[in-house]
């Protein structure tokens, strides 16, 4: 049997933390992922190598084993660890299966089940994957900004990604806002004037859309859009109205 040293497979020092070995491997096993190595054949025999090394030193128990092993017997210890485990004891209770699907999710890559089924055969499904979930390791990647970091951590680029929608809140007279019209608008903090064609007939809170002028993209990616709420100001004649109630009503309470 091949003589193999799991830290060196992984290029981790023997002090190397559980997050350092993650990293490590999710780098590792994109580089080596089949569908990215199609005319290389001894990519496939690098990607065991590493989902093997990672599944032993990323599981405490057999982790600690595997040390013992390697101070006593150097680089036999792959051997003597190996007569004890196969491949079901190796990869059962791994996360590898999660990591997979991660990358498919991101880089459009072949997930778990084709890659596995690929290198084990059909006796992959006997392996016992750990599940991520409230008390597990690993974590989940549900939102669309976790995925787009988790692509600039694989790839050390970064996805296309759209820029952050901005609102503010722009203040009309009711005339303008009847008869429609241009108004005059500051744009962030009034370093720019836009002239804004106001439509007849708007309404109290309803928004006008102005394509691409919120903040910009990241990647390459397009603007946001910046959203204006429109608020109608009081008629002269409802603010007059308004301050004699208010005047009546407060001359009420003093009688």
């Amino acid at each position: 049997m091949e003589q193999k040293d799991y830290y060196k497979i992984l290029g981790i020092e023997k002090n190397a933390t559980d997050q350092q070995i993650k990293n490590v491997y999710r780098r590792l096993a994109f580089k080596y992922h089949p569908d990215r190595n199609i005319l290389n054949s001894e990519a496939v025999e690098k990607m065991k190598s590493v989902n093997e090394a990672y599944a032993v030193l990323s599981n405490p128990k057999k982790r600690s084993e595997y040390d013992l092993l390697r101070q006593q017997f150097g680089y036999s210890a792959h051997q003597r660890f190996r007569k004890n485990y196969s491949d079901h004891d190796i990869f059962s209770g791994s996360d590898l299966d999660h990591i997979f699907e991660e990358m498919a999710k991101t880089a459009g890559l072949r997930g778990f089940d084709d890659i596995f089924r690929e290198f084990y055969g059909p006796k992959f499904r006997t392996f016992e994957f750990h599940r991520p979930g409230l008390f597990g390791r690993g974590f989940v990647f549900s939102s669309r900004k976790a995925v787009l970091f988790l692509f600039n951590k694989l790839t050390g680029n970064l996805l296309p990604e759209k820029g952050q929608d901005i609102t503010d809140t722009i203040y009309l007279y009711p005339s303008l806002a009847q008869k429609g019209g241009p108004y005059a608008y500051y744009l962030r903090g009034k370093s720019k004037k836009l002239i804004i064609q106001i439509p007849p007939g708007i309404k109290n809170r309803q928004k006008i859309r102005l394509s691409s002028l919120g903040k910009k993209g990241k990647g390459g990616g397009p603007a946001g859009d910046l959203y204006l709420k429109v608020c109608i100001r009081k008629s002269l004649v409802r603010r007059l109205k308004d301050t004699i109630f208010g005047i009546f009503w407060w001359l009420s309470r003093l009688v």
